[in-house]
């Protein structure tokens, strides 16, 4: 067995770019597993000398499709090595890389493409190139789309289309021709050079593009990784969207700074078994996957026999006690926390993180509760990611944590609670928005960034997040609320899935909920209700009353001015194919209260019901028609009535 490489120092001013650094582990670390891909079952190993050697052959082979400094390379697909390796290949030919989400809509790409003027994509397979082939001459920037696996490309001929077996045999001609080409190449590259280009959330307009040197970002993850530490020898499993800020921080960076293995899954359907048989020991999720794990651990629990319950309903309760304290439950731990940390894949972490929105407290105090060691993080794609976080011994389930070495934060025009926009600066943030002065003006301000994140910082350092500034809402006598806050309230039921909190200048607060069709597809089908669809099962009167007493439940933790007074249960899940979401999942407001608008004036009327003619667009890109009633519920003040509802 290859012995796991030790910690050592890094002088980042010198070799502060991707390509030096893989090739100071691939010269300090030849052997060592630096990533793990499970292909046919099979966990095959690429070693630092193995990534080197691939990164060569890529670099020598973007070299001969003219790539070269201030290019743009697209890269899209499913989390996996070469997705990395290409990213650093094209930094060693001094060009930038854009991460381009796999789930993308071709409009959504044709936007990226054109806007950053993209020469080569890096794309997986035949569902990728498709996306660009159906652009046609509408993409006139691309010069080649080099795809990596070959299954059903026999039939296009398009000319930009190279495989991936032809750029590599123009890198051992090239290899052939200037031997030391890469070296030079790789040497040369500068670390305060525009580098990476991350797409922002884009919840209010298509995404802009950040610019980030490779050197200043690594030195922040640097100091990233002395709140959180990362050894040699650790293991984490890369699902999150690579082009995402967040996994830029972990899969790519920490990566190469602390020389951790990163794994990736043979597919989506299988990540929770192989996380399983790879037992990761850091992790970072966004609250979307902590809520969903939640939730299915939940309604397993529902489905469990009476004594199995019973045991783990003590074992959390003893869990949530021991928090109180801030401590551990022993009982607890043997009673529920262990087995559940086994079953989720979790029995060997030591590090977990969630990021990219707030984490209701409820869900995290219920994982830290199990023995998942949670921490939240805090950051912007402009800042380089993650600036801000909990210590291991240092947790507040209301704040997002503290600011790390080197980085300053302030509030700006705060009112008389304190609350007021969050602005920050460190010297690792980013160098502007790509081709958009006017945006990093409006943006940055004397060095500081504004984040248009509405909080406060408590006495003892800690910040407080309570939502987006613009998303802050008051209803019609001037109390105040926070939509998101309620809506992650909402999301700590297993039973819903996504909602939308409303009441901006309105009466009361309304909201318009997603089912979480998996759970309640299951508990609909054990209490033999019937349906057909997601749309179908919505509509179920037996539904509404579930739902109902959750709503009841969340509203009875509320005060009286932030409780719901009425719901309905949309038609559709919200779908970032439709505007309605971000690729990261975020909530696109502006669109929802479009594209809704007549059910949420049907929730301020005096309407029961509302009569739905529409049609939606399927995974798969075929339409089809709704033909719904879609009932508006009213609720009382106060509640719970869900515990017998829930039973029935």
């Amino acid at each position: 067995m290859i012995a796991s490489p030790a910690p050592r120092s890094l002088d980042l001013e010198t070799i502060g770019t991707l390509p030096n650094l893989l090739r100071l582990n691939a010269s300090e670390w030849p052997d060592a597993v630096a990533m793990r891909e499970k292909d046919l079952g099979i966990w095959r190993s690429l070693s630092w000398r193995e990534c080197l050697e691939r990164v060569k052959r890529l670099t020598y082979g973007l070299h001969a499709l003219d790539v070269g400094r201030g290019d743009v390379v697209g890269l899209i697909g499913q989390n996996r090595p070469q997705w990395i390796l290409g990213q650093i290949a094209t930094h060693a030919n001094h060009a930038l890389s854009l991460g381009i989400y796999k789930d993308s809509m071709a409009d959504e790409a044709a936007y990226l493409v054109n806007y950053a003027e993209i020469k080569v994509i890096l794309a997986e397979d035949e569902e990728q190139v498709d996306k660009f082939l159906d652009l046609g001459d509408a993409i006139p920037s691309v010069r080649r789309i080099v795809y990596f696996d070959p299954r059903g490309m026999r039939k296009y001929d398009d000319p930009r289309l190279t495989s991936a077996e032809e750029l590599f045999a123009l890198a051992r001609q090239a290899e052939a021709g200037q031997p030391r080409l890469f070296d030079d190449l790789a040497g040369g590259t500068d670390p305060r050079a525009p580098s990476i280009l991350c797409t922002t959330s884009g919840t209010t307009s298509n995404p802009k593009l950040v610019m980030l040197a490779s050197g200043p970002f690594l030195r922040h993850c640097a100091a990233f990784l002395k709140s959180d530490p990362k050894h040699p020898g650790d293991e984490y499993v890369s699902v999150l969207p690579l082009p995402w800020i967040g996994e830029q921080v972990y899969a790519v960076a920490h990566l190469l700074l602390s020389g951790i293995t990163v794994n990736f899954v043979e597919e989506e359907e299988t990540a929770a078994h192989d996380m399983r048989e790879i037992g990761p020991t850091c992790l970072l999720y966004p609250p979307r996957v902590w809520e969903s794990i939640a939730a299915d651990v939940k309604a397993r629990m529902m489905d469990a026999g009476p004594l199995k319950r019973a045991l783990y309903d003590f074992g959390l309760k003893l869990g949530m006690r021991a928090l109180e304290r801030n401590q551990r439950s022993r009982a607890g731990d043997f009673l529920a926390g262990r087995a559940l940390r086994d079953r989720l894949g979790f029995s060997k972490l030591r590090s977990a993180a969630t990021g990219g929105a707030p984490l209701g407290p409820d869900v995290f105090r219920f994982f830290r509760a199990i023995g998942v060691p949670l921490r939240q993080i805090y950051g912007q794609t402009e800042m380089a990611g993650v600036y801000a976080g909990h210590a291991h011994h240092d947790v507040n389930y209301e704040t997002v944590g503290v600011p790390f070495e080197d980085v300053e934060i302030r509030i700006d025009r705060p009112d008389r609670n304190g609350v007021g926009e969050v602005v920050s600066r460190h010297p690792g943030m980013f160098l502007g928005y790509y081709r958009n002065e006017t945006a990093t003006a409006e943006t940055l301000e004397n060095g500081w960034m504004k984040t248009g994140d509405a909080g406060y910082l408590t006495p003892d350092g800690h910040l407080v997040v309570i939502d987006r500034v613009n998303d802050l809402a008051a209803l019609a006598n001037g109390d105040r609320f926070s939509p998101q806050y309620l809506e992650n309230k909402l999301k700590f039921s297993p039973f819903i899935g996504e909602c939308v909190a409303l009441g901006q200048g309105r009466e009361y607060i309304a909201a318009m909920i997603c089912i979480r069709y998996s759970i309640v597809s299951k508990w609909a089908e054990k209490r033999h209700i019937a349906f057909t669809t997601y749309s179908d099962l919505s509509a179920s009167p037996r539904i509404y009353e579930l739902i109902r007493g959750e709503v009841e439940t969340i509203n009875a933790t509320l005060p009286e001015a932030q409780r719901i007074r009425r719901f309905l249960l949309l038609y559709k899940e919200l779908d970032p194919d439709d505007g309605e979401l971000t690729r990261t999942r975020k909530v696109r407001r502006g669109a929802v209260n479009e594209r809704y608008a007549f059910l949420i004036d049907a929730l301020y009327g005096e309407q029961e019901r509302v009569d739905v003619d529409t049609t939606i667009t399927l995974q798969d890109g075929r339409k089809s028609r709704i033909r719904q009633v879609v009932r508006l519920a009213t609720l009382g003040n106060t509640g719970p009535a869900a515990s017998a509802r829930r039973s029935s």
